[in-house]
């Protein structure tokens, strides 16, 4: 494993170290877009992310997928289980939108016939490249740590899939990000929030994410309430 995420301050959040082996994530209400070069504040955001990724992971615990999620800690804040991070995203796209539209001959909205899962590398200088298994070898990825990644993608992807289906929520994609316990096991860290995730409406498949922001669709914090909204409610 290479490139390791250190503790630090992101366009989104904050991650403060504790001595014990754990770490404070704060949620900001910060909003980016387009590589950084949109961006704003919205009063509320970061709470709303809080909330929607503590009650994502525990959804996820309760069927046996393994987070470094251990609690609230305050309005903004989650405390987590310290891991040392892969340097890639693990994304799984069900239906064509975003940059998949630009690369695949299918229209926007197309539901795929099966998930795919794609690899991006983490690194800002380069716009979060895509890759494929042989890139993640060669950054020191071995082959059976990347088919983890990819199980518990799919298997998060299967579990909330079915779970936004019955609050009439489309899970469209969603990014993740993994990393290692002091135990050596892969775990799921990082957010499950609107920030990470495509969410449209399964009637009107309109946008409860940061496309809102992105693409100028409304008020970002509306979207978001009603999402957190339909997920606790």
């Amino acid at each position: 494993m290479v490139n390791l995420m250190e503790v630090y301050e992101g366009k989104a959040k904050k991650v403060i170290p504790l001595d014990d082996g754990k770490v404070i994530i704060e949620f900001k209400d910060d909003a980016t877009a387009f590589d950084g070069s949109k961006k704003a504040q919205f009063r509320g955001k970061g709470w709303l992310n809080a909330q929607i990724s503590a009650h994502l992971f525990k959804i996820l615990e309760e069927r046996g997928i393994k987070t470094h999620f251990i609690g609230v800690a305050g309005d903004n804040r989650l405390i987590v289980e310290r891991l040392k991070m892969y340097p890639v995203e693990v994304v799984v796209r069900n239906v064509v939108a975003g940059s998949l539209k630009k690369r695949l001959p299918l229209e926007e909205g197309t539901e795929l016939r099966e998930p795919i899962v794609e690899l991006y590398y983490k690194d800002d200088a380069l716009h979060d490249p895509m890759i494929n298994r042989h890139h993640a070898r060669i950054l020191g990825i071995s082959e059976d740590e990347i088919e983890e990644m990819e199980r518990i993608a799919l298997k998060v992807n299967e579990v909330l899939g079915e779970y936004f289906r019955k609050k009439g929520i489309i899970l469209v994609d969603f990014k993740l990000e993994f990393g290692k316990n002091g135990r050596g096991e892969i775990v799921l860290g990082d957010e499950i929030s609107p920030d990470t995730c495509r969410f449209w409406d399964a009637e009107t498949k309109r946008s409860l994410d940061k496309d809102v922001f992105r693409f100028d669709k409304g008020d970002l914090i509306s979207a978001y309430e009603e999402l957190y909204k339909r997920l606790t409610g």
